[in-house]
Order: structure tokens, then C-alpha cells, then sequence
């Protein structure tokens, strides 16, 4: 446990640092804010993950031990009557649930802003158990005793509104710092991949969890029909429950030699620059990074049009090519258009940059938590 001695300013509440989205946007948002003068604090539910060792030099780290994040309650409320911060920042939907609580049994006057990273998949088809109705009961009595509410994407926002009954205009869309400096100088980093040889036929890339919301068997399926017409070799990156089902399909299929998974790497962004193709097949998302990343490092893009994001990032296929979700078809004719083009644009880069890049994410930030 580090930085007990220092006063706080901002305490940043997280379950745990695994490799997600959400977790990397947090952790570019607590440089960009200490870098700003902002007292900043890592509070962990449990200090575990693969980005542990990313965390910037000098952030405190406070880990709570818990084995789950709604045992981490009776040590945030300890933590928050000793250290009484500012603001409580936190992010994902049941560590909101947590922060929001600890507050008010703390009784101190810290303020409690909660981040929505994703959309809640209520309203797409699928039945809501009685479990899933009495957690959605418990995010609408807890977020509206939230000081402030941020959304990633507007569709999230959106769809935040309609899940707890908060009305639209109280919650303010604020985009992930994604493209930073050490984006650039990580993607140049050497990549020891035999694929991403010169001569070598084109990669396509997927990265993400292997789990469902991610839809890699819709992937794996149009790359074969991809392979039916050229030569290419997909390389997914992440690790995940699927992962077994999806080694299956590609056997099923008849690509496996022509398809890796390494699983989580520290570095995607050496792989995504010397992608020829990037692409996002997600159900469903809520401001998915590493379309912007790719999107930075001027890697071709081709995203599904699912709920939220990609169409706001793309806005509307300006800068990447969308496909219906779980379209095999458009998605391996996408993927053929975009895999024989040049690098993007530096007009397509530089718009990635504007509007994703730290500096502008962090001064926006400053204003809704409070510090500036």
C-alpha cells in the first residue's frame, strides 16, 4: 500500500486493473490529471491484473484485499473517513454501486462522480431475470445519489437514461482518453510476430476479451470466407471463456493454421500498426478504445454498427467502413475492400487525435469532477 501520508484530491475507485478498456482509460486519466497537479489515488477492490505494472510511476496504489468488489464496502469506508478526498471517481456499473454506498456510510461530504462504459444489453432482445431486475432497481435508487453522472458515448448516455430513470440532460458524455503519447511510441516498438514479416500475406486484427459481447465467431467466420478468395492470416488478442470454442470453430472451419491467439499482450499497438486491417465485430458496445487506437495509428478500420460507439466514432462511415452485427457476409466484403488499402489519411489520424487525445479528455474532466 503506497501514498498513504499525502493528501487527496481525487480518489479513482476500481475493481481491479485487468486488461479491460475500461481499466486502460482510467489509468490515462490518472496520469493526464497528476500530470495537471491533481492529487491522485488508486483505490483497488483488489490489486491484481495484468496492467498492474502499467500503473504511472508515482500513482499511490491502495489495495483493499477483498475477494470480490461488494466485500471492498466496509474497507472504502474506512479508507474514506481517514483519507476524506474531494471526489470519488469510479467506473463500471457495480463498482458505481459500491462507491456510491461507501459515501454514504462514510458521511463525509466527498463528492461522487460514477463513469458508464458500456450499454446495459437490457432492450436487445433478451429477458431480464429476477436477478437482473433487482440490480437494475439497485443502479436506479444508487445512481441518482450520485453527484455527477458520465457517459462514454451518447448512445450509452442514452440507454443510461433509460435504465435508471435519470433524466437525459444530467448526464454528460465524455469520451476516454485513449490516443496518447505513449500510444505512438508503443506502436513503434519492435514486434516479434512471424506474420508481420515484409512479404508476408495481410493480417487482419480483432482485439478484445474472448467472451460473447465480442463476437469473434462472427469474425472468424467472414475471415474464412476472406481466405476462401486471397491469402491472409487472422491474429486475435485477448484471453476469455470463449477462447476454446472459438480454437473449435476455426478447426470447423479449416483457417486454423492461418489464425493465432496469444492472448492478452501487453503492447497491441505494435500489432495495430502494422495491421492491414483492423476489426471491431461487438454486439454491442460502449466507446470501444481500440477502434479509436487503430483509428490513431492509421490502420484501416471495419466496425459492426452495433450499440454504442462505433458509428459515433466513424461518424457514420467517414472514417471506417460499418456493418450490420453478426453479418458474416458484409462483414468478409468489408474486410476484402479494406484490406488492400494504403495507411489512412493524416486527416483521418489527426481527427482521432482531436477528439480522443488526452490533454483535451483531461481539461474536460477537470470541469465535471470538480478540481479546476
Amino acid at each position: 500500500m503506497r501514498g498513504r501520508g499525502v493528501p487527496v484530491d481525487l480518489v479513482i475507485y476500481l475493481p481491479s486493473l485487468e486488461g479491460g478498456g475500461a481499466e486502460r482509460a482510467m489509468l490515462d486519466l490518472a496520469q493526464g490529471l497528476s500530470s495537471h497537479g491533481v492529487r491522485v489515488e488508486l483505490v483497488l477492490a483488489r490489486a491484481e491484473g495484468a496492467y498492474l505494472e502499467q500503473v504511472p510511476e508515482g500513482l499511490p496504489v491502495v489495495d483493499l484485499g477483498a475477494a470480490r468488489v461488494l466485500a471492498s464496502l466496509p474497507a472504502l469506508v474506512r479508507h474514506l473517513r481517514q483519507r476524506k478526498p474531494e471526489v470519488v471517481f469510479s467506473t463500471l456499473s457495480h463498482a458505481n454501486i459500491v462507491a456510491l454506498w461507501a459515501q454514504k456510510l462514510a458521511r463525509v461530504p466527498t463528492r461522487v462522480v460514477v463513469r458508464q462504459a458500456n450499454t446495459s444489453g437490457v432492450g436487445k432482445g433478451r429477458r431480464v431475470s429476477l436477478k437482473g431486475a433487482l440490480y437494475r432497481a439497485l443502479l436506479r435508487r444508487s445512481y441518482r445519489r450520485a453527484h455527477a453522472v458520465v457517459a462514454v458515448s451518447e448512445g450509452v448516455a442514452s440507454d443510461l437514461a433509460r435504465l435508471v430513470g435519470i433524466p437525459r440532460e444530467r448526464i454528460q458524455v465524455m469520451h476516454n482518453p485513449v490516443v496518447t503519447p505513449e500510444l505512438l511510441s508503443m506502436s513503434e516498438a519492435p514486434l516479434d510476430h512471424p506474420w508481420f514479416a515484409v512479404e508476408e500475406p495481410p493480417v487482419v486484427l480483432g482485439v478484445g476479451r474472448l467472451t460473447a459481447q465480442k463476437d469473434f465467431p462472427t469474425l472468424l467466420q467472414a475471415f474464412a470466407r476472406v481466405r476462401a478468395q486471397r491469402q491472409a492470416r487472422l491474429v486475435l488478442l485477448g484471453k476469455g471463456e470463449d477462447e476454446g470454442a472459438l480454437r473449435a470453430l476455426a478447426v470447423e472451419l479449416g483457417v486454423e493454421e492461418d489464425v493465432d491467439m496469444p492472448g492478452f499482450v501487453a503492447n497491441p499497438f505494435s500489432f495495430m500498426r502494422r495491421a492491414a486491417v483492423f476489426v471491431l465485430s461487438s454486439r454491442w458496445e460502449g466507446l470501444p478504445n481500440a477502434l479509436i487506437q487503430a483509428l490513431a495509428l492509421g490502420t484501416p478500420v471495419v466496425a459492426t454498427d452495433c450499440p454504442s460507439g462505433p458509428r459515433e466514432i466513424l461518424e457514420g462511415g467517414r472514417w471506417g467502413r460499418l456493418v450490420p452485427v453478426g453479418d458474416v457476409g458484409e462483414m468478409a466484403q468489408a474486410i476484402l475492400a479494406a484490406i488492400d488499402e494504403p495507411p489512412a489519411s493524416p486527416e483521418v489520424r489527426a481527427q482521432a487525435t482531436e477528439r480522443f487525445g488526452l490533454e483535451a479528455v483531461v481539461e474536460e474532466y477537470m470541469k465535471v469532477l470538480g478540481l479546476r
